[in-house]
């Protein structure tokens, strides 16, 4: 009967298995869905997405496929402002109260009994023994005490799966969605896995390594250790700004905090430059030659363990790449042109990239396709999404 709703998952782009679908079938036939919908939900969740990045796919297929389905209705938001502060609860006999409730009702007849108090109940209750209130022995609320009840309110609202599904609270986790803070904050913080190891002894206990090993030996400890990593992260970061890229002002600026909050670098520079770069590197996103550093006297400082990170769209007139004075300010000539610059830059560490913030689809087409291509040529070009800087820090990181 759930067919259908496989199919809904591979078309939201999860990619569930055969073996994993089969382990969900297993999971109902033992009954660990409790024959609730949000049970269900959860159970499904938990075995046929594999990450968080996962969740958002998996809610839009749930709710596709389930939209329709009869769950347990909300409390009107009467009851929940009424439910929002408990009463104090008062001293309460609990062996009176289990002898008045307890071995009495099940879940359907609670459920049944709560429909009537919902469709009666006209106005806010505490301490009592059968309104949905508060601090009370009444079945239905929170703060009180009742053997068989039903919380409502409190810290823990419930909410029905097809409803959970819909919000798509994890729209944010998904690889191929638009940067905020965060995930480029955790986009860095997998550099610490990426630094090199030192050289000395083999001091540092690796606990994974250690668990895998003792499993093994049949239980006998084995305890792994190697070489600790040292932070040897040298990160030269180059933006374009002003022109066509205040449109992705926002989205840059989430990387260039992200960056500077991050604790893995040895040694870190922030420089910016308008269309392409030319003699001249700017410290500021105004590109004021009053602030500035020649790029000749920047790369004279670079060696081969440095990491270049360029930032942009790539997107400029043929001649401010390829030619001598392309570049657009009136009043400066440039001798030689972008590319040799780029040129320059890539053939001074091995370890260059360059994220564009337009998606990658549009490359091919959009304004700026030919100096696009061109930028490519010499240095590789990745998409500033989760996947694409995931992808430009490994290539940075990548042993030469």
């Amino acid at each position: 009967m759930f067919t259908g709703f496989f199919y809904a998952l591979r078309r939201h782009g999860l990619d569930v298995s055969l073996n994993e679908w089969l382990t969900l079938m297993e999971a109902l036939r033992l009954g660990l869905h409790g024959s609730q919908l949000t049970d269900f939900y959860r159970l499904a969740r938990c075995i046929l997405a594999r990450s968080e990045a996962d969740f958002d796919r998996f809610d839009l297929a749930f709710a596709e496929y389930f939209h329709d389905v009869e769950s347990v209705r909300e409390l009107p938001e009467e009851f929940l402002n009424w439910l929002a502060e408990a009463a104090a609860q008062r001293e309460i006999d609990k062996d009176a109260v289990d002898a008045q409730f307890g071995g009495g009702l099940n879940l359907e007849e609670l459920k049944k009994m709560l429909a009537e108090r919902l469709a009666e109940q006209t106005e806010r209750h505490d301490s009592g023994s059968k309104w949905v209130g508060t601090g009370g022995i009444s079945p239905f609320g929170h703060g009180g005490y009742n053997p068989a009840g039903i919380r409502i309110g409190g810290p823990g609202r419930h909410r029905s799966a097809v409803q959970v599904a819909a919000e798509r609270d994890y729209r944010d986790f998904r690889q191929d969605a638009a940067l905020e803070l965060r995930q480029f904050q955790m986009a860095f913080r997998r550099l610490r896995n990426l630094t090199v190891k030192g050289e000395g002894p083999k001091d540092q206990l690796m606990l994974d390594e250690t668990v895998q090993a003792t499993c093994d030996s049949g239980g006998f400890l084995k305890l792994q250790f190697d070489r600790p990593r040292k932070n040897d992260v040298r990160l030269l970061l180059l933006f374009d700004s002003g022109g066509s890229m205040w449109s992705y002002s926002r989205l840059c600026s989430r990387l260039f905090h992200a960056v500077h909050e991050a604790s893995h670098f040895k040694e870190l520079k922030t420089y910016y430059f308008h269309n392409c770069v030319y003699d001249d590197l700017f410290t500021t996103t105004e590109c004021s030659y009053r602030e500035s550093e020649g790029t000749s006297g920047v790369l004279s400082k670079l060696n081969s363990s440095w990491k270049i990170l360029f930032v942009g769209d790539g997107a400029m007139a043929p001649e401010e790449l390829l030619r001598r004075g392309g570049s657009l300010d009136y009043y400066r000539t440039n001798q030689d042109p972008g590319i040799v610059w780029l040129r320059r830059f890539a053939e001074k560490s091995g370890h260059t990239a360059w994220l564009n913030p337009v998606p990658r689809e549009r490359w091919d087409y959009t304004r700026g396709s030919h100096t696009i291509r061109t930028i490519q040529q010499e240095i590789p070009m990745f998409p500033l999404s989760i996947d694409g800087l995931d992808a430009a820090l490994h290539h940075l990181m990548a042993p030469r």
